[in-house]
């Protein structure tokens, strides 16, 4: 009789709620029964049974009266962890066979975190993540994890200030760079380290495309006021990847009212992006200034120092997750030397050489990284050309490039012309004609020259053997 009663309350909220909003909000619940005209319903949080009472509760109420059972009030208990877990495993299974992946989970439970390096997934905190539907954490994204060097050292003292709660001087904290520069990591490193807090703030981190998937999923059921609710009901929102929602008119303005809605209540905001905001080709200016209004902060290509200590932190790891399997320090060396342009790529290197030398019982030396990485590393092979040596050079010296390409010899342009033709012998394959040709037409003994100069320079002028070697280094980056 019981289940009956339930079964005609949850099809009409079904129909009237629609799927969205009935799946987040409705489909936890657990129908107890009725006493003495008391409807008791078990929720898997405290967060969920406030939000039903108070924006459900009548339409319950009066749905379980239609159904012939009178009703004055509803009860909602909290339901315990094994409960909990139950449901979590329920609901991962209904969003697995309806085509739902983690980034789309509707409830929290069914989120699923990585333990550093294994394939298995377990629920992400429910009794604290688990009240709000977003992103699952990854657990190898945390502070300690994070090597900190000089190109992310303010966007990890950022992200630091963020995770110690409290207000802010800067609202909202913007990150951006490149692909595996550790935006990501950050992010999530802050959500770990908010969650952690007692009391917990009430922490959501999602990617832009999930915030568009459930803002268009509120709009085809009807039901953009539990949406508005939800996303301005947090302590800190935490949106990843915001170029996602560029040229979305709609998703763009509501999440222009989100945004102003969570500043207007001192609450914080952490948004990252693959360029700065005013780069962001397609984003409406006045969702640009709000970005700018904050701290933005750029995490810059890594350099050789803190790629080797990347790699330094990623196999002491490897080394407990493989006993017995070593690695030469100079192939850590040769990987942060030829892989610069992405972290990711430089720790799928490494985890690839680990599995490899598992498999085969072999130590890690330089033939087995050749051997093993050929593919990885000629695809990081950094072509770099005449000219872009030639525009980093006048940057570097505070010179027209007109300048170095033309005919004057005075020696604040000659000697960085020197150095440009230096580095072009080197970190191209051009031939000396080549060289000369495009630095104005000159012959090929002046490239000559230039060679043997700044060579002989090195050797014995700490300055420009130091401003040489930034230079090539900027250039492999």
């Amino acid at each position: 009789m019981t289940q009956d009663i339930w079964g005609r309350v949850r099809l009409g909220l079904n129909e009237s709620l629609g799927e969205s909003a009935f799946t987040t909000w409705i489909e936890p619940l657990e129908f107890k029964g009725c006493t003495n005209g008391v409807a008791y319903l078990s929720a898997p949080t405290s967060f969920i049974g406030n939000w039903v009472s108070q924006h459900y509760g009548e339409r319950i109420q009066r749905l379980i009266m239609d159904a012939g059972t009178p009703v004055s009030r509803l009860d909602f208990s909290v339901a315990s962890r094994q409960a909990r877990a139950a449901a979590s495993d329920a609901q991962t299974a209904v969003a697995s066979q309806a085509g739902g992946g983690v980034g789309l989970a509707t409830r929290p439970e069914s989120a699923a975190q990585r333990r550093p390096g294994s394939g298995a997934a377990e629920p992400v905190r429910p009794a604290e993540q688990g009240e709000l539907p977003g992103s699952p954490l990854d657990a190898r994204y945390r502070f300690d994890t994070f090597v900190v060097g000089k190109p992310n050292e303010l966007a990890h003292a950022a992200a630091r200030r963020v995770a110690e709660g409290g207000p802010v001087t800067f609202n909202p904290l913007f990150l951006y760079g490149g692909v595996g520069l550790g935006k990501t990591h950050l992010m999530h490193a802050i959500a770990w380290e908010l969650q952690a807090r007692t009391p917990a703030p009430r922490v959501l981190y999602l990617s832009a495309e999930q915030f568009m998937y459930r803002f268009v999923q509120a709009l085809r059921f009807k039901d953009t006021y539990s949406f508005k609710e939800l996303f301005r009901s947090v302590d800190v929102l935490m949106v990843d990847d915001v170029q996602f929602i560029a040229g979305k008119e709609s998703t763009q303005e509501e999440f222009f009212h989100t945004f102003n809605a969570l500043v207007d209540q001192n609450k914080q905001i952490v948004i990252s992006g693959d360029t700065a905001p005013g780069e962001i080709s397609g984003l409406e200016d006045r969702i640009k200034s709000r970005l700018q209004c904050g701290l933005v902060v750029d995490l810059h290509p890594t350099d050789y120092e803190l790629r080797l200590g990347i790699l330094q932190t990623k196999a002491e790891i490897q080394s407990q997750l493989h006993p017995g399997i070593t690695v030469e320090t100079r192939v850590l060396e040769f990987l942060a030397h030829r892989i610069s342009s992405n972290v990711r790529v430089l720790e799928g290197a490494l985890t690839r050489l680990y599995a490899f030398a598992s498999l085969v019982g072999r130590p890690i030396d330089m033939d087995m990284a050749q051997e093993c990485l050929s593919d990885v590393l000629r695809a990081s092979e950094r072509k770099v050309t005449v000219e872009e040596i030639i525009r980093r050079v006048a940057d570097h010296y505070n010179v027209r490039m007109a300048d170095l390409l033309g005919p004057r010899r005075a020696r604040a342009v000659s000697r960085p012309r020197q150095v440009a033709m230096f580095l072009s012998k080197q970190l191209t394959t051009k031939s000396l004609p080549e060289i000369g040709r495009r630095f104005g037409g000159r012959d090929h003994t002046t490239v000559i020259h230039a060679v043997k100069k700044i060579e002989e320079l090195k050797s014995i002028d700490s300055q420009i053997s130091d401003e040489v070697e930034l230079l090539r280094r900027m250039l492999e980056a």
